[in-house]
């Protein structure tokens, strides 16, 4: 459940692990930040890898639900793989604190932490997949190996938290327009 307090210790861990990264971050640190004693982190959060796996499960359903709805747009294959990586790149830019987290701290999550993400990033990739699947079924797109492109297409948008920071040369969306022209490009669409 969702608390005022709950959500401050939250966006202190992502911006203090975005920072410092998790191994370097202590509790005194996330609780400073959010301006509140380290104490206060252990009455929401077990443990310092409990407060990640929140934020790495509120980053992924959070992008898979983006994901899962911009693939309801779209008349044909090309709108609906380009809507999607549209809207992934966006999140992705937008919450790129976050994105930053959850991609490189990954291997702090304990075994069945990492199990529970693990299956939203396979649900993420299968949903490219289906749309891939679509386009090569209707004669749209020539894709060889459907696993390997969804996630270098998905990559496109993964990748950008990595380098993204707000105010700089590009917004999210002008971001999500050019991975959606890349990513259909990728495809080798085939002419109509």
């Amino acid at each position: 459940m969702s608390t005022p307090a709950r959500d401050r210790l939250v966006d202190a861990a992502v911006e203090a692990f975005a920072e410092r990264g998790y191994g370097a971050t202590t509790t005194r640190d996330i609780a400073s930040r959010a301006g509140m004693s380290p104490a206060a982190v252990y009455v929401h959060h077990a443990t310092k890898e409990d407060l990640l796996f929140a934020i790495s499960l509120r980053g992924h359903q959070n992008a898979l639900t983006t994901l899962t709805e911009a693939a309801a747009h779209g008349a044909t294959p090309v709108e609906r793989v380009a809507s999607m990586v549209r809207a992934f790149s966006v999140w992705h830019a937008e919450h790129s604190r976050t994105g930053r987290v959850v991609q490189y701290e990954f291997g702090a999550l304990t075994p069945e932490h990492r199990a529970v993400i693990a299956d939203l990033r396979r649900r993420m990739e299968q949903r490219m997949r289906d749309a891939l699947a679509k386009g090569v079924d209707e004669g749209v797109f020539e894709v060889g190996d459907l696993r390997g492109t969804a996630r270098a297409v998905l990559s496109l948008s993964v990748d950008l938290v990595r380098w993204f920071e707000p105010g700089g040369a590009h917004t999210p969306e002008e971001l999500g327009a050019l991975h959606a022209d890349l990513a259909v490009r990728m495809l080798r669409p085939l002419p109509a």
